[in-house]
């Protein structure tokens, strides 16, 4: 497929596991890719991966000037700005409500909703100007779906993306910018895998539990992701705007009520 030749990608957090996977997936598809990331060298990284389609861009999302500045990336080495994909997040300490320091919550919240706010809006004018675009959110996980324990400004962070997904549709329409919200379940990633070590088994026992619970028996991958991304982002989805789509593997279909005692049968 070529369904991004001529186009401009823009790609935040692109340094971590689900931001690579989506820039390599753009710039597969014929796109030339904004990597945008806090880590420079993370950036650099990816961009040298794709080669002389894609260009590091240091920024901090939580900044306005930052966000401009990606935007003024694209558009001085690439000469416009198509398709965003506002990936950056940050997960947040587990903490319960009432031991929750407020800085940790604001930095959440700077990170996960701020960020997103202020990099649609750097990116808008840019879209505008193209005659139109893609903005796909990096949304609420399955938070929005499940309660996660001690997690709280992360939950409510990614459901207020969400809602700006909603209300950034309908805004925007009229300029022909289409934008949705993915929302990931467990995906194999570092940042999934909080077990404070590089040892593989336990790594691949960590991800082990998790499939045993997922209806489609499997962990998802980053490229799960990223064709997702994708596909939201490119002319194939060209009447689908305002949505939120669960990439999970019907993880959120199972409770407490309908959940196996033991694992599914092989067949």
């Amino acid at each position: 497929m070529n369904r991004f030749a001529g186009k401009v990608a823009l790609v935040t957090g692109a340094g971590g596991a689900l931001g690579r996977a989506s820039a390599i997936r753009f710039a597969a598809e014929g796109a030339r890719v904004v990597i945008a990331d806090l880590d420079m060298e993370r950036a650099q990284a990816v961009a040298a991966e794709i080669g002389v389609e894609a260009i590091a861009v240091q920024a901090d999302v939580t900044d306005l000037e930052d966000c401009k500045t990606m935007v003024q990336a694209a558009r001085g080495a690439f000469g416009a700005l198509d398709v965003v994909f506002a990936n950056a997040g940050i997960g947040g300490a587990k903490t319960e409500f009432v031991d929750l320091p407020i800085e940790e919550w604001d930095r959440v919240m700077g990170v996960n909703l701020r960020g997103m706010v202020l990099t649609c809006k750097a990116a808008a004018r840019a879209l505008i100007d193209a005659g139109g675009g893609s903005i796909v959110l990096m949304g609420s996980s399955t938070g929005g779906w499940d309660t996660i324990l001690g997690s709280g400004p992360y939950m409510m962070s990614k459901e207020a993306v969400k809602a700006l997904a909603r209300n950034l549709a309908l805004e925007l329409a009229r300029y022909r910018i289409r934008v949705n919200a993915v929302c990931p379940g467990i995906i194999q990633t570092p940042l999934s895998f909080r077990q404070g070590t590089d040892d593989p088994d336990a790594w691949e026992g960590f991800f082990a539990r998790f499939a045993d619970r997922i209806p489609l028996r499997r962990v998802g991958k980053p490229e799960d992701v990223a064709a997702t991304v994708a596909f939201l982002a490119s002319d194939d989805a060209r009447h689908i705007t305002g949505t939120s789509l669960l990439i999970d593997g019907g993880q959120t279909l199972q409770s407490w009520s309908n959940a196996p005692d033991t694992a599914y049968p092989s067949s």
